[in-house]
């Protein structure tokens, strides 16, 4: 997460944190079954958003957050997922790849207090480019609207005609299988 008050890195696996080849320290997390799939329904386009819960965040972490937060600059911030391959003793080998780029929508704390201290916990809420199909009055975007985004996203093809063609195809029928 690129934050304003610095960027926090996590990488998925137990154990203390992680120097990057880069020097970048990451901070240990676990990631259970249900992150999984929301990560992987997003980097395949199948989700338009991604939430995600973090736990057992350190306490300069979770007050680094809160002062953004506090401050309002978490919206907007910059979101990635990165792959990188490990090797047969799961130690991180080549250099990682970006999978998944989005932006904070939202995040809410819910911290828990007990005689053990304070267990912070957040929830992420990450919008990709997938978001940007609708406006927020719920509509679809405008066939120039497309045409444009679609120039933003990929300047080198030809013009995305694809609002022009959908209304062509309301009348046709369609035949399966067509033997």
């Amino acid at each position: 997460m690129e934050l304003p008050s610095g960027t926090i890195r996590f990488w998925d696996g137990s154990g203390g944190p992680l120097i990057g080849a880069d020097g970048e320290v990451y901070r240990a997390c676990v990631l259970t079954e249900d992150a999984l799939a929301q990560i992987e329904a997003a980097i395949n386009a199948e989700a338009f958003t991604l939430s995600l819960v973090l736990s057992g965040i350190n306490e300069a972490a979770s007050n680094a957050v809160w002062t953004d937060y506090q401050a309002g600059n978490i919206v907007g911030s910059i979101f990635r997922v990165l792959l990188q391959r490990c090797d047969d003793w799961e130690q991180p080998t080549g250099d990682p790849i970006v999978k998944f780029t989005g932006t904070i929508s939202n995040l809410n704390f819910v911290d828990q207090g007990s005689d053990k201290g304070i267990k912070s916990t957040i929830q992420v809420d990450v919008a990709n480019r997938f978001t940007l199909r609708s406006v927020t009055n719920g509509a679809v975007l405008s066939d120039v609207d497309q045409r444009a985004r679609g120039k933003i996203l990929n300047p080198t093809a030809p013009d995305d005609k694809f609002c022009e063609r959908i209304p062509g195809l309301k009348d046709r029928t369609i035949r399966w299988p067509n033997w």
